[in-house]
């Protein structure tokens, strides 16, 4: 990693958020969007645990703190590096049950995107638990139960709410009351939301963390939960069985790789478009001295890899097992095709999507969180995980406290229809039985002459992608410690629509020259990112998490 400078200079970097404080650990380091959820990856290394223990502890408890966001009723990409330098991805995201249909949420010719994010119909099978389970198995040195019972434990305890995690549940109290099962757990007896300040306990999902920690898995893909959610859903109208979770699988897949600045970046492949696009723009941006820009063609030059990037992500991108997704795309000579069309002086329109060489041939085989753990071993480990939007298809399932995510909003429901974060998609993103939904998770691990230097992600649909990569470019290109990294103003472009989301954070002159160069800027390019790294001098680890939230970092040492 270069070394850090202490000196930031230009005006893009003088408005900001507050930076969080960089944690520093000789022996592990964690990074997580919640206090709790660290403390526990923390307390995990204190028990003996390796990053591997850590990240599965930060992920369960995650699913108590910040059910909003993540759970175990959702999915999950995992990288991990482990200490003997082997890289692998488990790919756990969510499938749709075996009897969806291309065109279930299309009625009368017209899609409805209501029936794809809300209720019954917006479910695909979970694949998050099959992910955590077999890490700790595979690659840990504790017990998965020893990672349930304490996250069982602060269900039950319960803890007090934060200002953010009240007002995601304010934002959709009126879709939670509609679920009975909700009501006793998020809302007080007169049907208000509970507030910041107040504590939320969850006792059912306590009693279903225990269920996990005696019975492994199967209590979750076998017996009992795949009944009481098959029987709920043959009253509600949804199509999911129990042999819908029986026949869920866990895939290890091979990691995207690239090069850009000298260093490796590790990233996770197809159903994530989060690889693909995070190495396609890092291509792009290749051919560009990025340090030398102003700040105002810097920002211009990003936001137009980053469309032409998303206009390929809406045509190419799919469940590989499904569709033939080009490994091409990830090609330098491709990016370097791309590259052309950029004009410095102007924004150019994106009419289509471009054709990576030999696409039919060279294949790829067939509301979110993110955390990242490492230890002094070498193990490092980039989660990303999701309900898709706030609490999921906001339906849990009586009984157990589990909110089950509306992933069935990442398919293409029609072709040309935008789903709740304004995504176009195609044919190659069509709903199929057992297929697996399009996502833009994108947890990355940066390698150095074969030693890993950073481990990020982000939060937040889309937008996770372009974070990845303005925090990669923060810390290659520009030199930036840690935590100014993550406190860069964001921004956004995704093709379609077409126009440029920005924080409120850009300073005024930029937005100017942006306005004159012909893109259109809309206030509003939020997220999540976490990230660590490693000191280079003396080893030691560091992590940074997001500052515009109540997030934390932390570290340890023996």
């Amino acid at each position: 990693m270069p070394r850090f400078l202490v000196l930031l200079c230009g005006l893009f970097l003088l408005v900001q958020p507050a930076r969080a404080e960089v944690a520093r650990g000789r022996d592990g380091i964690v990074s997580s969007v919640d206090p709790l959820a660290t403390a526990a990856g923390v307390e995990a290394f204190r028990q003996g645990g390796n990053a591997i223990d850590a990240a599965v502890a930060v992920a369960l408890t995650l699913g108590v703190t910040d059910g909003a966001n993540s759970g175990i009723g959702g999915g999950c990409f995992m990288l991990i590096r482990r200490a003997n330098g082997e890289i692998v991805a488990l790919d756990g995201r969510e499938m749709a049950p075996a009897a969806a249909t291309r065109d279930m949420y299309v009625k009368d010719g017209k899609a409805h995107p209501e029936l794809s994010q809300t209720g019954a119909l917006a479910i695909g099978i979970p694949g998050s638990l099959a992910v955590y389970e077999y890490a700790v198995k595979s690659f840990g040195a504790r017990t998965f139960g020893d990672a349930l019972r304490p996250a069982a434990e602060l269900a039950e305890q319960g803890f007090p709410l934060s200002k953010p995690a009240a007002g995601r549940l304010a934002s959709v109290a009126k879709e939670l009351w509609g679920f009975p099962a909700n009501r006793d757990v998020f809302f007080h007896p007169d049907g208000t939301p509970f507030a910041a300040g107040e504590t939320l306990q969850q006792r059912d999902l306590a009693a279903s963390y225990r269920g996990l920690a005696e019975h492994g898995t199967a209590w979750f893909y076998r017996d009992p939960f795949p009944q009481k959610v098959a029987e709920w859903m043959a009253r509600n109208g949804g199509l999911i069985t129990a042999e819908d979770f029986a026949r869920y699988t866990m895939k290890s897949r091979e990691p995207i790789r690239t090069k850009y600045r000298g260093y490796d970046i590790v990233s996770f492949p197809p159903p994530s478009s989060g690889g693909v696009h995070v190495a396609q723009i890092l291509n792009i941006l290749e051919g560009y001295d990025i340090a030398r820009l102003t700040d105002a063609d810097r920002l211009h030059m990003l936001a137009e890899a980053m469309k032409l990037a998303f206009a390929d992500r809406a045509f190419w991108l799919g469940d590989p097992d499904f569709v033939p997704v080009p490994r091409g795309l990830i090609d330098p000579a491709y990016a370097a095709g791309l590259r052309t069309h950029i004009s410095m002086d102007h924004a150019t329109p994106v009419e289509a999507h471009g054709t990576p060489p030999e696409a039919e041939t060279r294949l790829f085989e067939k509301h979110t969180t993110h955390f990242c753990t490492a230890d002094r071993a070498g193990n490092w480990v980039a989660c990303t995980t999701t309900v898709n939007t706030t609490y999921g298809s906001k339906v849990m399932i009586p009984g157990t406290g589990i909110v089950l995510n509306n992933q069935m909003d990442d398919f293409s429901i029609q072709p040309g229809v935008a789903n709740a974060f304004k995504l176009i998609g195609g044919e190659a993103n069509a709903v199929a039985p057992g297929k697996r939904p399009l996502s833009s998770m994108s947890p990355t691990i940066v390698l150095q002459n074969g030693r890993p230097v950073l481990a990020l992600g982000a939060a937040g649909g889309p937008t996770i992608i372009t974070q990845t990569v303005i925090n990669l470019v923060g810390v290659l290109d520009l030199h930036l410690p840690l935590d100014a990294a993550l406190a860069q103003p964001r921004f956004h472009q995704q093709w379609a629509p077409d126009e440029l989301r920005v924080e409120d954070t850009l300073p005024p002159p930029i937005a100017d020259s942006l306005r004159a160069r012909g893109h259109k800027l809309v206030h509003g390019a939020g997220g999540a990112s976490q990230i660590i790294g490693v000191e280079p001098q003396t080893g030691e680890l560091l992590g940074a998490s997001e500052p515009r939230l109540p997030s934390k970092a932390a570290g340890f040492g023996k």
